[in-house]
């Protein structure tokens, strides 16, 4: 280990000018927004509220709270009264569970995150080496167009997860409650916590895709493989 940090250390050239460059500037856009993304999604919590009036019981609020995963399944509604309406309510939980796909993003964001680390430590401290060596720009691309599906795949994935939380969550849960279709029981769709920032999530994700997609273009133009694909065009 010793010998592999001297090694780096040897071959080390510092240079921020990199980050003024398409390459480099791009690489930290695509930083930022991972950072947005993760925390957007990953960083959410709300609630669901009805109102509730049956046996001894007029008007009383029950809230259900629920966040990142999105495990609706195991979120339940807090009783109406301690005696639970005269014992015709029961426990009610929200419906669905969307955590494989809020969970597919928001890990995709944080690999991301530090595969920028990674790509911005070479530019700075090693652009010598990315360019001359061949297999470094390679790697690079290939891990550009990657990103660029799986940021289309995960934010397609995640947009249809964010419907159906909605739906989840909305007014219409009410008809699947049995302790509100109970008699003498009735229940209100109260509110539910603004989903705003979730859809920005949403905005992070479809920016990241043509943000990388766009990066696989400059690490092609900006590298040695452009130059390599012109001197084999124009070869006899």
């Amino acid at each position: 280990l010793a010998a592999l940090v001297c090694a780096m250390m040897v071959g080390l050239r510092m240079d921020f000018s990199t980050l003024l460059e398409p390459l480099g500037f791009v690489k930290v856009l695509e930083w930022v927004l991972a950072i947005f993304a993760f925390a957007t999604c990953g960083g959410f919590q709300g609630e669901t509220a009805l109102l509730v009036s049956c046996q001894g019981v007029v008007n009383k609020t029950v809230t259900a709270a629920f966040a990142y995963p999105f495990r609706l399944n195991t979120v339940v509604f807090s009783a109406p009264d301690p005696r639970g309406c005269g014992g015709t309510w029961t426990d009610v939980y929200l419906m669905g569970n969307f955590s494989s796909s809020a969970q597919f993003f928001v890990t995709l964001a944080a690999l991301v995150f530090l595969y920028c680390i990674t790509a911005l430590v070479v530019y700075i401290g090693y652009n010598h080496v990315y360019q001359q060596n061949n297999k470094f720009p390679l790697t690079d691309l290939a891990v550009s167009v990657l990103t660029a599906f799986l940021w289309l795949v995960s934010t397609f994935v995640w947009a249809k997860a964010l419907a159906d939380i909605k739906v989840s969550t909305g007014a219409s849960i009410i008809l699947g409650i049995e302790p509100c279709q109970a008699p003498g029981t009735t229940c209100h769709f109260l509110s539910v916590t603004s989903m705003g920032i979730l859809n920005v999530s949403v905005v992070f994700g479809l920016l990241n895709m043509i943000l990388w997609a766009g990066n696989v273009w400059l690490i092609y133009k900006d590298t040695n493989l452009h130059n390599q694909w012109n001197r084999i065009s124009e070869s006899p």
